[in-house]
Parts: C-alpha cells; sequence; structure tokens
C-alpha cells in the first residue's frame, strides 16, 4: 500500500486535475482514500502466471466502458495505464496537444529483446482513439495466447507488444536507438512512439552503472528492488518541491546501497 500511496501523492501534485483509477480484482481488500483516487474491481483471473495477460484484458474492459461514455470529441477526457510503481513528476497532458494526431502512445527503449516497455500506455480519449486502441490491445492479447504463455510471467505482454507493432511496422525498430519522439501506423491505429528515457525513465542500479541522467525525464519508473527508492525520493520532493535534486538522490542512494 505504500508504493501505490506514493504513486497516487505524484500524480496528485504533478497532474492535480487528473482522477486516479485503480484496475484490480474485485476479490481485493484494496481500499483507497485520497482525493480523486479511485477504485474500479474489474473480473478476471489475477494469479501470479497470468497477471500480465489479465493486465491487458482488464485495459479492454475499461477502454469498452468508457467508450460508452464519449458522446462528443471535444469533450473527451484522455488515459494513461502506468505501473503503480511509477512517479509521474511533470503534467502528461502535452503529449496529447503537441502531438494531436494519434491514437495511443508507447514507450520504446533501445533494448533488442524488450524495445517496448508495457509500464506507460496513453489513449487518447476520443470516440476513435479508444476503438483504435481496443482493437490494438486485442490483437496483443491475441499474439500473446498464441505466442507468449510459456513467457516468463513479467514479460509475455511486451513481447507481445513487440510482435504486433513489429507485424505492422517493422521501420519502428530501425528508430528506437535514437531516443527520439515518433509516429507511425500499426494496423490502422496511429501510434506515437515515445522514450523511455523521457516519459518511463528507469534509474540505474549497482557499480558501473551510471550512464548520465536524463534532463527533461517525465516519468521515473522504480522496477523491481529500485521501488524502496520511490518512497525516499517522494519524502524529499514533497519536501523540496526539486525535481532535479531528487533524481540526483535517486541515483546516488542507488549507488550507495548497491556498491560492496
Amino acid at each position: 500500500m505504500a508504493i501505490l500511496n506514493t504513486f497516487i501523492r505524484f500524480i496528485q501534485v504533478s497532474m492535480p486535475r487528473s482522477d486516479v483509477i485503480i484496475l484490480t480484482d474485485p476479490k481485493s481488500k484494496l481500499s483507497i482514500n485520497q482525493g480523486k483516487a479511485s477504485i474500479l474491481p474489474i473480473e478476471g483471473n489475477y494469479s501470479r502466471g497470468n497477471l500480465m495477460l489479465q493486465r491487458i484484458k482488464s485495459y479492454i474492459a475499461f477502454l469498452e466502458l468508457k467508450l460508452e461514455e464519449v458522446d462528443c470529441v471535444n469533450c473527451a477526457r484522455h488515459f494513461v495505464f502506468t505501473d503503480s510503481d511509477m512517479a509521474v513528476v511533470e503534467d502528461l497532458g502535452h503529449i496529447f496537444t503537441s502531438y494531436p494526431n494519434w491514437h495511443l502512445a508507447l514507450t520504446f527503449r533501445n533494448n533488442k529483446g524488450q524495445p517496448l516497455n508495457s509500464g506507460f500506455i496513453a489513449v487518447r480519449g476520443a470516440r476513435d482513439g479508444i476503438s483504435k486502441a481496443i482493437e490494438f490491445f486485442n490483437e496483443v492479447l491475441k499474439a500473446y495466447n498464441l505466442k507468449y504463455m510459456k513467457a516468463s510471467r513479467m514479460l509475455g505482454d511486451q513481447l507481445a507488444l513487440a510482435w504486433v507493432v513489429k507485424s505492422y511496422l517493422s521501420s519502428a525498430f530501425g528508430k528506437f536507438s535514437r531516443h527520439e519522439t515518433f509516429t507511425g501506423e500499426v494496423n490502422g491505429a496511429s501510434v506515437l512512439f515515445l522514450p523511455c528515457e523521457v516519459y518511463n525513465w528507469t534509474p540505474p542500479e549497482g557499480a558501473g552503472q551510471f550512464h548520465g541522467m536524463p534532463l527533461d525525464v517525465k516519468v521515473v519508473h522504480f522496477k523491481g528492488s529500485r521501488k524502496r527508492l520511490m518512497l525516499e525520493a517522494w519524502d524529499f520532493y514533497n519536501s523540496t518541491s526539486q525535481l532535479s535534486d531528487m533524481l540526483c538522490l535517486i541515483l546516488k542512494s542507488g549507488r550507495t546501497k548497491y556498491d560492496f
């Protein structure tokens, strides 16, 4: 709960007008009492081995609900799906205005095996954006079921994401090393590709892992054992509101605790 509460607090500071909706198992005893944060139970199989597959199904179920609520293009509310071990440190609204002609957004990195990270996916809240995103997720779900059910439980969705994108837009893979935002079409959906070093940045760990720090990071991803740093980062950020100092704290703490 400490990680989830910290996740919510970062969003409430960086994007105070946003609603935070936690998609979860109806059997969960999770309770949230933080401003505009709420829980949306979605039926499914939430066992550990099925968790990433269920996440895709939950995204589809959520978007289908939102599609029923869409009544006009100009009053759309956009959606950003993220892992709960992320800290949103700047308002993400600009991706919907600065890049107006896309349906969904994915984050990429220069990683041959797993070039797309599923921890951050944005969907434009207009009817066509939601519809195209549902179609896209259904393709990912199909690929997961056909090809990646035996993959490590935390990798299947990312492998399926990459397979779907490569099937329709293989040229995108040649751009992942450039760290520049670009768009492409995947089976009729306009996809915005955002660099992980800005929108899904993971702090380095251990000796020899420091490769510099992005100056314009918007989202920090505290994967794995880095989760312990998320609480430290919030306490520091909450007291100083200095993003650059907070990022330096993360780097210093990670190296100090892992360099033996």
